[in-house]
């Protein structure tokens, strides 16, 4: 290709050497050879070896069992249980009536706890074993995560409570808060739990409202009456 020269100029020296070798006439094959411009590389299929039908069913069966867990219903509470630790209350209501001393009536219903959560216990895994489900199951480890930091709570306002020389608050903090854990374990329970619990609450608040020296007959109509009420329900239409 011919270019006019131009004549140097003192202005802008060179100028003639310059047009004639413009950067745009020249080719760059540097920039056509860059490795951005290659074709990609065809990845290589992952080879998987096939599953094998056993392994698979196992994995199916866990699936199908744990969200059988997630969705069952803790049926293990017992209705004999609930009589039985009825019928404990009852008769600690008569010995706790005859001390005038606190620590004697304090002394008379702890004791009376301790042997109701030992039959409620007990009763429980006998129906699970008759039922061929561990007790604590899915199901059962999720009654036992909710009932038990309201009864925790309860064991530390006994401490506080009694330290203080207000047991006759006791009556409506133990109702009150049994209950409470009652409705929140029953939740994952039949029907007449979370309503028993319930019933529970309403009596500790009243309680509450009521003279002191109506503790022990609140202690009596609750641990006592609901109990056996209810646990006379379960065992009728849930069995054991």
């Amino acid at each position: 290709m011919w270019w006019p020269r131009w004549p140097d100029s003192p202005e802008i020296p060179g100028l003639a050497r310059t047009l004639p070798n413009k950067v745009l006439d020249a080719t760059d094959f540097k920039a056509n050879h860059s490795p951005m411009n290659l074709p990609a590389k065809k990845l290589r299929p992952e080879v998987r070896e096939p599953v094998a039908l056993r392994d698979r069913a196992i994995d199916n069966l866990r699936f199908i069992r744990e969200t059988m867990e997630r969705s069952a219903s803790f049926t293990h509470v017992s209705g004999i249980g609930g009589v039985g630790m009825g019928a404990i209350a009852l008769a600690a209501s008569v010995f706790a009536s005859g001390y005038d001393d606190p620590v004697g009536w304090l002394v008379v219903w702890l004791v009376a706890a301790a042997l109701s959560f030992s039959v409620a216990i007990l009763t429980m895994a006998r129906k699970s074993r008759a039922e061929g489900i561990p007790l604590l199951s899915g199901p059962g480890r999720r009654f036992v995560w909710n009932v038990t930091p309201p009864l925790a709570a309860g064991a530390v306002l006994t401490l506080a409570l009694a330290y203080a020389g207000l047991t006759h608050l006791l009556p409506g903090t133990w109702l009150l808060l049994y209950g409470t854990s009652v409705v929140t374990g029953g939740s994952y329970s039949v029907r007449p739990v979370p309503l028993m619990g319930l019933l529970f609450m309403a009596a500790g608040t009243a309680a509450f409202v009521s003279p002191p020296g109506w503790g022990n007959a609140y202690m009596a109509a609750g641990f006592g009456g609901l109990h056996i009420v209810f646990g006379i329900v379960i065992w009728r239409k849930h069995g054991g």
